[in-house]
């Protein structure tokens, strides 16, 4: 069979060759054209993507998104190949699913996810522009895809490696964004709340974990260090909403792990940095004070109007929106505008991307773009998401290993949820955190311990993202 193939391939590929050399003996202008090399040199990457789907495809994606949402340079390129990306990743990932032999299959979860998109699709149709709503679905569809299929092929079997290298990129990510703020000045994340949600999000969980099952004392003070890092990055992005994400994230692992010390510790350490610094400067510790209640809890100098007073005026136009569309809400990724926008002669809806208003709390996004009928499926997915990482919290309490995959996962969901209650990012695709949130929640749902971790003993588990001892788990983590 593999010769049939080659024998079809070598003819194919010869005859392909052989029209580029008349194409461009005949109109050399094409070839001289930026647009059109740079769209063969992305289908080539693309094509390379899938030739190597499990190592390559998902840091492929997630790098393209990260690109898009930065203030890097070509920055706009991102933009564009990150929609090329998520359809090959979606469409090619599905066949490999399904071609290869696995222990899982879809499940109830992947099912609740596919009448999210049908509810989309309703949705988008009684939207005042369907297109744009329609073209919003399509992404929804094309990442739930991916994250059922392509993104499961990325980790399924190989979860030593995937977590490593997710480890890792985490700590090259802290690092660059610490030299890019601290040293250079530099806002590689442009909006100071993408920072803090990223690093919230993406960075506190997984290296909080990684400092959890470090083998080695100087790999644990490595991860603690990046953690330190984080920390203070947050308080430079002046974000609550991820300041908060990471707090919960932090109490759950050590409470759960029953790990309390590590709180204890961490509040004297800081507690007498204060104490010192009150005693040698005085007034400089009131400016201080003054200066964090009024940038981070008021999120204003001067006047306050109350620890949610940026929030109160989209949460009102919001809830003002479905009032008047109560079923299926203004189309999925679509918001009402109003008088707002005089300019617009079609229509008072407009798109998400670039200028869409703050809805200040993604399940308020997702009520004013779906109605409260439409929603029932996204409700039903995240009580699903919910009661998983309940089940996560007492499999810890009770055992107390940190040496299952299905914990840095569990973290991440646990952060992002609380996080969108202020930001409204979780189901808007062209986000990077939206797109690394849903294959994390995904990869989550085949991670689950089977058993009851009172009738099975810590370590000695064997599946797919359970390690069979901790010592196993921590040297695939150097």
């Amino acid at each position: 069979m593999k010769g049939r193939v080659q024998l079809i391939l070598l003819p194919l590929g010869m005859t392909a060759f052989l029209m580029l050399v008349v194409l461009a003996e005949r109109r050399p202008a094409l070839f001289a054209n930026t647009t059109y090399l740079g769209a063969i040199l992305a289908l080539q990457v693309a094509f390379v993507g899938l030739s190597y789907f499990e190592q390559v495809f998902f840091p492929l994606l997630m790098g393209t998104f990260l690109w898009a949402g930065s203030s890097l340079p070509f920055y706009g390129v991102g933009m564009s190949l990150r929609w090329l990306f998520l359809g090959v990743g979606a469409l090619g990932g599905f066949v490999i699913w399904i071609k290869r032999p696995r222990p899982r299959h879809f499940a109830f979860f992947h099912l609740v996810a596919a009448f999210c998109v049908l509810s989309a699709l309703v949705s988008a149709v009684v939207s005042e522009i369907p297109r744009t709503a329609l073209l919003k679905v399509l992404s929804l569809f094309l990442l739930f895809l991916y994250a059922s299929s392509g993104g499961r092929v990325a980790i399924a079997g190989r979860e030593n490696k995937f977590m490593s290298g997710l480890v890792l990129a985490c700590e090259v990510l802290v690092y660059v964004s610490a030299v890019c703020y601290f040293v250079l000045g530099f806002g590689v994340f442009g909006n100071p709340n993408s920072l803090g949600a990223v690093i919230s999000i993406v960075a506190v969980p997984i290296l909080l974990w990684a400092a959890f099952v470090a083998e080695t004392r100087g790999l644990r003070q490595r991860r603690f260090f990046a953690l330190a890092l984080c920390g203070g990055l947050l308080y430079l992005a002046n974000s609550r909403a991820s300041i908060l994400g990471a707090m919960a994230v932090v109490l759950m692992i050590t409470v759960a792990l029953r790990r309390q010390r590590l709180l204890v510790q961490c509040a004297f350490i800081s507690l007498f940095f204060l104490t010192v610094m009150a005693v040698i400067n005085p007034s400089h510790m009131d400016e201080l004070v003054s200066s964090f209640t009024g940038r981070v809890v008021y999120k204003e100098q001067g006047t306050h109007l109350g620890m949610f007073g940026s929030r109160l005026s989209p949460w009102a136009e919001t809830l003002s929106v479905v009032k008047r569309h109560p079923w299926f809400g203004s189309g999925f990724g679509t918001s009402e505008l109003g008088d707002l926008r005089p300019d617009l002669d079609a229509s008072s809806i407009y798109t998400k991307e670039g200028t869409n208003r703050e809805h200040g709390s993604s399940y308020l996004a997702l009520a004013e773009y779906m109605g409260l009928l439409g929603a029932m499926p996204f409700l039903v997915l995240l009580f699903m998401l919910i009661r998983v990482v309940i089940r996560i919290y007492g499999f810890m309490r009770r055992t107390g290993n940190p040496y299952n995959y299905c914990i840095p996962f569990a973290l991440v969901a646990i952060a992002g949820l609380i996080h969108a209650c202020f930001e409204d990012w979780l189901f808007a695709v062209g986000s990077y955190l939206c797109v690394f949130f849903w294959v994390s929640v995904f990869a989550l749902m085949d991670l689950i311990p089977e058993a009851e971790p009172g009738r099975s003993a810590p370590g000695f588990h064997r599946r797919s993202g359970v390690v069979a001892s901790p010592a196993s788990m921590a040297h695939s983590l150097r």
